[in-house]
């Protein structure tokens, strides 16, 4: 569930979404809230897995791929990585008007 999505009436749904309060997903709606890991396996289910289906999923499909999917990001270790932003000049900003193709005001 996106943070824009409603749901019908009175459903029960799984999101990974924090932005799960009372009726923000449809009125009267029950909305759990769950890891990624989770929805993957509410994915291949097709519903919220009791604890033995979560387990033997996980066993199976995420666990072997643990070493990639739990590693730290080194993003310092990626060759050309900067680790500020870019310093774009005033002069070299783009003008949303340009973007836009909207006429300024002293152009008017």
């Amino acid at each position: 569930m996106g943070n824009q999505a409603r749901v019908a009436d009175g459903v029960t749904v799984f999101s990974t979404s924090t932005r799960n309060f009372n009726n923000r997903m449809g009125k009267g709606a029950q909305v759990y809230l769950g890891s990624a890991e989770l929805a993957a396996v509410c994915a291949v289910l097709g519903k919220i897995p009791t604890l033995e289906e979560y387990r033997a999923i996980v066993t199976q499909k995420i666990d072997p791929f643990a070493a990639d999917l739990y590693r730290y990001l080194n993003f310092d270790q990626i060759p050309n990585f900067e680790d500020e932003g870019r310093v774009i000049p005033l002069d070299e900003m783009p003008r949303i008007e340009d973007i836009l193709g909207m006429p300024t005001a002293s152009r008017r």
